[in-house]
């Protein structure tokens, strides 16, 4: 069976995590934004760890499951992601942040939910 993405890429798209998540509901799915950005929309499910905090969290992920960074528009996810491939995670950065998620008309939480400035 082939992979459900590839792995060798950095960035996933995000119609891509919408349905790895749809196929693998605990999928580690981590918003590395502030809170206020997080508070004001993000994706339902996900788990907040700001990016100052990340490499304490480290210890908390599961290193034998995939984890799906993202942030507004991509470049604090992609930091994340080869902080920890090269610490030896399955890791992603979602292209284009939650700017593109939204922009594809895919669901944030609350219902009301926006993309905040940075």
């Amino acid at each position: 069976m082939a992979p459900a993405v590839d792995t060798s890429a950095l960035e996933i798209d995000p119609r891509a995590v919408f349905d790895w998540r749809a196929r693998e509901p605990d999928l580690q799915l981590i918003d590395v934004r502030e809170p206020h950005e997080h508070e004001a929309g993000h994706i339902e499910g996900d788990r907040h760890v700001p990016l100052v905090e990340l490499a304490a969290a480290a210890s908390s992920l599961a290193q034998e499951r995939p984890v799906v960074f993202y942030c507004r528009v991509g470049s604090r996810s992609q930091m994340a992601a080869q902080a920890y491939r090269t610490a030896g995670f399955e890791a992603y950065s979602m292209s284009g942040g939650l700017l593109r998620w939204a922009g594809e008309q895919l669901p944030l939480t609350p219902e009301d939910g926006h993309v905040a400035d940075h």
